[in-house]
């Protein structure tokens, strides 16, 4: 007698039944925001084979049931008072941003050009020596800053939040230069 096994592609899915939507697709929960179909929480209808072989595999999604509904409102409501809590740091960090002047001193030749350039790295350093930690995404320049003088600086904190400093390269004081 020969013993027919199912595979394991069969068995995995065997009384499994995954709830269909009004257009005949497979209804899901959004665990993660997946760009094409929508943000965490929002219940959308798929194809079968999308749900099965990529986001329920790839913990993307979950079966829409009440309780999956109220677990990813609370992970919601954690993840808006963690935002808020940053949020008013980046305030009082933009507060001090207001009006700030830092200084940079480079090597320059006799007409103000200088020898390398000045990017977000050195800026970031100037800021770093006034307690004030940022990183180089935040430091919004147009091109390297390759010539002596004052130059005003964007540094955006946030989609909406952003200040101007203002940035004085000046050359470097009591060495010689070539």
């Amino acid at each position: 007698m020969i013993k027919i096994q199912k595979n394991k592609r069969a068995r995995r899915h065997e009384g499994k039944r995954l709830p269909l939507g009004p257009n005949g697709g497979v209804q899901l929960l959004l665990i993660q925001t997946v760009s094409p179909l929508g943000k965490q929480g929002d219940v959308v209808e798929v194809k079968p084979g999308y749900a099965n072989n990529y986001l329920i595999p790839q913990g993307l999604a979950t079966v829409a049931t009440e309780h999956h509904r109220r677990m990813i409102e609370k992970h919601r409501e954690l993840l808006r008072e963690i935002q808020a809590q940053r949020l008013a740091g980046m305030k009082r960090l933009a507060e001090r941003l207001a009006g700030l002047t830092i200084t940079i001193e480079a090597r320059a030749n006799e007409e103000g050009n200088l020898y390398g350039s000045i990017g977000a790295d050195e800026i970031v350093k100037a800021l770093a020596a006034k307690d004030i930690h940022i990183t180089n995404d935040n430091v919004r320049l147009d091109g390297p800053l390759k010539v002596l003088g004052m130059y005003s600086v964007k540094i955006k904190l946030g989609e909406d939040l952003q200040e101007m400093i203002q940035v004085w390269v000046v050359p470097i004081t009591g060495s010689a230069e070539a």
